[in-house]
C-alpha cells in the first residue's frame, strides 16, 4: 500500500541532521579557543614571579651589592662620593701611622733621640763614685725630667735644646733631675756632633749638688783634666 507523502514530517526528521553541523561547529570552535589560550597560560608561567623592585643606592647604604652597570646616574655618584671617602680616610690613617710612628723612632727608638742620651746619663751618673757618695747607692738613685703634677708626664718630659753653629756643628742640650737617698741633683748634658761624624759625643755631663762643688762626669773644656782640640782661625776644627 502506497504512503502518503506528508511535507511536514519529512521536515521534522531533516531538523535533526542540519543541527548536528552547528553544534560540530559551536564545539570546535571551542576547542580552537581552548587551544589558543593555552600558550598564552604557559608563557605566563614561564616568566616566573615578578622581580622584588630594590632599593635606591645611597652614600649611607651603598653595600657594593649592586653591579656599577646597574646603578643611575644619581647611584653612581652617590657611590664615587663614598668611595672618595673611604679612600681619604685610609690616607689619612696611614699618614698619621707614618707620623707616630716617625716620633716614636726620632724620640724613643733611635740611637741619638733624647730617650737614648738620657738613659745612657743616668746609667754613667748611677756608676759614678762621687755622685753615689752625694746621692745614695747607685740603684736607688732615680732620673725624671721636669718636675709636673702628674708622675707619669714628669718621668718623660725632657727640657732640651738643639741647634746648629755656624761651623754646621749640631748642640744638644738638656737636662734631669736626679735623687737617692741622701740628696738630690741636676744633671746638665751637652752633646755636640760635627759634620764629618754620625753620632753625638759628649760635650758636657754634670751633676750639680746643692751645697757641693760641681761634678763633671765628661768635660771637653779641660775642667775635669779633659783634652781640648786646638783652634785654629778662632774655631775648633775637629
Amino acid at each position: 500500500m502506497a504512503t502518503i507523502y506528508k511535507p511536514t514530517e519529512a521536515i521534522q526528521l531533516l531538523r535533526p541532521i542540519t543541527r548536528r553541523p552547528i553544534c560540530l561547529q559551536r564545539k570546535r570552535a571551542a576547542r580552537v579557543a581552548f587551544s589558543t589560550s593555552q600558550p598564552a597560560r604557559s608563557t605566563e608561567t614561564s616568566k616566573g614571579p615578578p622581580q622584588p623592585t630594590r632599593r635606591a643606592v645611597t652614600i649611607a647604604n651603598d653595600s657594593g651589592a649592586v653591579r656599577w652597570s646597574d646603578l643611575s646616574l644619581g647611584e653612581k655618584a652617590s657611590r664615587t662620593v663614598q668611595q672618595s671617602f673611604n679612600l681619604s680616610v685610609v690616607l689619612v690613617g696611614i699618614v698619621m701611622t707614618c707620623g707616630v710612628g716617625f716620633f716614636l723612632f726620632t724620640d724613643v727608638f733611635s740611637p741619638d733621640s733624647k730617650t737614648a742620651h738620657f738613659n745612657r746619663a743616668t746609667t754613667a751618673i748611677r756608676a759614678h763614685p762621687e755622685c753615689q757618695r752625694l746621692l745614695g747607692p747607685g740603684n736607688e738613685i732615680a732620673a725624671h725630667g721636669e718636675a709636673s703634677w702628674s708622675r707619669l708626664a714628669r718621668n718623660r718630659y725632657l727640657s732640651s735644646s738643639t741647634e746648629t753653629d755656624k761651623w754646621g756643628t749640631e748642640h744638644l742640650r738638656f737636662r734631669f733631675y736626679v735623687e737617692g737617698p741622701l740628696g738630690q741633683g741636676v744633671a746638665h748634658v751637652h752633646l755636640t756632633k760635627r759634620p764629618s761624624q754620625h753620632e753625638y759625643e759628649y760635650h758636657t755631663l754634670a751633676v750639680d749638688v746643692k751645697g757641693h762643688q760641681r761634678i763633671y762626669l765628661e768635660n771637653a773644656d779641660g775642667k775635669a783634666g779633659g783634652k781640648v782640640a786646638p783652634k785654629i782661625f778662632g774655631a775648633r776644627w775637629w
